[in-house]
């Protein structure tokens, strides 16, 4: 009997990239965008993922897989006093105490469950008083600080490593706005990290400088021709709408990545729709982002309109929300024609700052009171035409 060819002819399954079965993607180029005179540091990463049967669109996000620094990973080691290669076995398998620190646990924040041990079991002052605090002054001291701080407010304590690691959290992975489209940058994938660093000074770190896991893993330790560990993080709630649409994009800071890649897809999507960019960076010559590239699209027609915030090169800070009081009449105008409005970046102060700034141009142009206007607002984003990836 001729065997069945139904098995042949079906199409091969795509693999199923996530935390526990990680794409390795080679770093094809590792750029730092920002000038080195700039109080921030932001890089432009390419990864090759032409053989990932990674299905991506402009607005999806990017999980990455950091891996601890190594001297922070041995300063925890020397600290417990035991060897690195100290073998660990739990229910997934036998590890070194170094491969755990390096690839398992959140080292380089502040553990609650371990300050919870302090306070506790070992009646450490600070660490009850902290607790006992107001949560902002906890978080204060918390900024910048790492494990190792926290084993140094107990310096006769000498966990083992299992008890250690018993009150960390296991080592997530950190996501990112893709910052490419795949009709352009065909087989690659672009992602615009932010280095987080917490240097330390006379009055604070000791000497020793602590940093954000995955953003100084990027930075630092991350050539071209090294693997990064990552999986597809879908956004399906920031896409782009049809190609007649007209958008209008609000990103200062690294929340310019998604617009990067929806501007160079509306490049090629043929259509109609107007294309309206809202950037803020401190200095144009240090931290716009992408500045050659941004200006290229607009001087070609790509982007309709570009307005750029410096905050720091005038008296008075300038940020994005004051453009948008100063083109107010356009967006309302845009906004009631159809246009869809993004917003990417921080979620703390940028984010509601916008929202402040839209509601007072609605509010105004229909004759609305606050919570009217925000009702109108709340329209749009059921609609779908008000859409946030803030952080």
């Amino acid at each position: 009997m001729t065997p069945t060819t139904a098995t042949a002819d079906r199409p091969a399954r795509k693999p199923r990239w996530s935390r526990r079965n990680p794409y390795a993607a080679r770093v094809i180029e590792n750029n730092l965008l920002t000038a080195p005179t700039s109080g921030k540091e932001v890089h432009h990463l390419v990864l090759d993922i032409s053989d990932a049967g990674l299905d991506y669109q402009p607005g999806d996000a990017v999980s990455v897989l950091p891996r601890n620094a190594p001297d922070l990973v041995a300063a925890i080691i020397d600290r417990l006093g035991v060897p690195g290669d100290t073998e660990l076995t739990d229910r997934k398998g036998t590890q070194t105490l170094t491969t755990a620190l390096t690839h398992g646990f959140e080292i380089t924040s502040v553990s609650q469950y371990l300050l919870d041990h302090l306070a506790t079991a070992l009646d450490n002052e600070v660490a009850r008083e902290l607790l006992a605090g107001d949560r902002a002054d906890l978080e204060a001291w918390a900024r910048g600080r790492d494990v190792l701080d926290l084993l140094a407010l107990e310096p006769d304590w000498f966990p083992t490593p299992e008890a250690l690691l018993a009150e960390l959290r296991p080592l997530t992975a950190r996501t990112y706005s893709i910052s490419s489209a795949p009709s352009v940058h065909d087989g690659t994938l672009h992602l615009t990290p932010a280095t987080i660093r917490h240097l330390a000074t006379e009055d604070w770190g000791a000497g020793r400088d602590r940093g954000g896991a995955a953003s100084t893993y990027l930075a630092d330790r991350v050539e071209p021709g090294d693997t990064v560990g990552i999986y597809l993080t879908p956004n399906k709630n920031f896409r782009l709408p049809e190609p007649d649409t007209d958008i209008i994009m609000i990103g200062p800071g690294t929340g310019i990545a998604p617009f990067r890649g929806f501007l160079h897809e509306r490049a090629q999507d043929g259509g109609s729709g107007r294309n309206w960019l809202f950037h803020g960076a401190r200095h144009r010559d240090q931290d716009f982002l992408y500045r050659e590239e941004i200006s290229a699209l607009h001087a070609d027609g790509v982007l309709d309109r570009l307005d750029v915030a410096f905050s720091r090169e005038q008296e008075e800070k300038v940020y994005v929300q004051h453009l948008m009081d100063g083109h107010g009449t356009d967006i309302y105008h845009w906004l009631r024609d159809g246009a869809v409005l993004y917003v990417c970046g921080d979620a703390n102060s940028m984010a509601q700052s916008v929202d402040d700034a839209l509601t007072g141009i609605v509010a105004a142009h229909e004759d609305l009171d606050e919570e009217a206007a925000r009702a109108r607002l709340d329209e749009l984003r059921a609609q779908g035409r008000y859409l946030r990836d803030v952080y």
